[in-house]
């Protein structure tokens, strides 16, 4: 595994071992008889395996694939793809049924396959593979594009639900939802990117301008330029004004300008609302229903939310701000791991602590304990791509290197493609 030096911060460097530590002891097998088709990396609660848990799981383990291919994770979710390019949310480890209907309004997760596929290959470079996952991308999209389509509406953009966005107790509601209609942009992109990279340039044209119009509406329907803020709307393009994670998806998509990156970059920073103990609640401290000890998704600060901000911070130019925020969130998780020895499903904003559940802090029940699981992101992905700055491109064989720090720090036994780094 690839060794970090923070000179500095020996305590993150303590919270990455951790957390590879946990991930490989809630690595599983395939059951008898489950369908599945290769190991997995589990995102330790449940008999049951999660679209986008495990889609998160991979943006960290594609930093250990000489030890563990985790991409692989994701074949037993196309195993399990239907003749009509749906794929289930969560499946059953047990026998590989599906845990939902297709027609169930929450039966899919944020559509990020194609996104996971791109940055593994990022890292690996293998090119064979994209070869054999494009058709069942190709296929899971055109699904989607029948079934979370919000078709006779004046915005035509995406919809999910709570369950569906992995945002289980979010107030949210709407017929077009940012991140959904964001994560679409985000896997057409994707989709066009690995087609060029196999040669197929009609179809990677396709898909670009696919994203491309996409993207206009999104910004036509759901910007407001007075709050600086992607919203939802509803069927009629009314925008429903919550301040949630959710807002910030499009910076990921790319389709952000600079004034735009400016305004929303101000409400991160903001204290009434996302610059809070930890960073960032899921819903912003300056709404109803806020809560401080999290309530899940009512203020929780959550791995795959904060990653996807931090990485759409970065892909618009804004480093420094988000190895600020990283630093910010880890000196938190690490805080917890002092206190507990382990690392958590979810964290309280405003106080050092594990997350509280979907009832509040009026239950036992705080957040899940052992949980890599995608809380392995901030340790190891944030870590490596934002505390030493590293950027892997290993179908080029070229690394950058964000210089942040002025402390000895770097990498050992880095690798990338056919590159070794010692």
């Amino acid at each position: 595994l690839p060794s970090p030096v923070l000179e500095d911060n020996p305590e993150l460097v303590e919270l990455y071992w951790a957390a590879w530590k946990l991930a490989f002891k809630n690595m599983k097998k395939p059951n008898p008889g489950s369908g599945f088709v290769s190991n997995y990396l589990d995102e330790g609660f449940s008999p049951q395996i999660f679209q986008w848990d495990t889609i998160f799981m991979v943006m960290f383990a594609r930093y250990g694939d000489r030890v563990f291919p985790g991409i692989r994770s994701l074949d037993n979710f196309y195993a399990r793809q239907h003749a009509n390019g749906f794929i289930c949310r969560e499946i059953k480890e047990s026998n590989g049924e599906d845990c939902h209907k297709e027609t169930e309004s929450g039966a899919v997760n944020p559509p990020l396959f194609s996104w996971a596929e791109m940055e593994n290959y990022r890292v690996t470079g293998d090119k064979p593979r994209l070869e054999l996952v494009l058709p069942v991308l190709e296929k899971y999209a055109a699904w989607l594009e029948q079934a979370r389509r919000s078709r006779g509406t004046v915005h035509g953009l995406y919809w999910n639900n709570g369950l569906g966005s992995g945002m289980d107790n979010t107030p949210r509601k709407g017929s077009g939802w940012v991140d959904m209609s964001s994560q679409m942009v985000i896997q057409y992109n994707n989709l066009s990117e690995i087609s060029s990279v196999l040669g197929l340039e009609d179809k990677a044209a396709d898909y670009r301008a696919r994203a491309a119009e996409i993207g206009e509406r999104i910004n036509k329907w759901m910007w407001n330029e007075a709050d600086g803020l992607y919203y939802d709307v509803d069927d009629n393009g009314k925008q429903l004004k919550w301040k949630t994670a959710a807002c910030f998806w499009p910076m990921l998509a790319g389709i952000t300008s600079p004034a735009q990156e400016e305004k929303l970059i101000a409400n991160l920073k903001d204290p009434k609302s996302f610059w809070r103990l930890n960073v960032f609640p899921t819903l912003a401290a300056d709404q109803k229903g806020y809560d401080p000890t999290g309530r899940y998704w009512r203020g929780g600060v959550w791995a795959p939310t904060n990653y996807a901000i931090i990485r759409g911070l970065s892909l618009r130019g804004h480093d420094d701000f988000a190895a600020e925020a990283v630093v910010r969130y880890l000196g938190q998780l690490s805080e917890v791991y002092r206190q507990t020895g382990t690392l958590w499903e979810l964290y309280a904003p405003d106080r050092p602590s594990p997350g509280s559940s979907v009832l509040g802090d009026k239950t036992p029940f705080k957040a899940r304990p052992d949980f890599v699981g995608w809380t392995g992101l901030g340790p190891i992905a944030m870590l490596i791509e934002n505390i030493i700055g590293l950027r892997a491109d290993a179908p080029h064989s070229r690394l950058v290197w964000h210089l942040g720090r002025t402390d000895r720090f770097g990498i050992d036994n880095f690798k990338f493609g056919y590159v070794f780094l010692y």
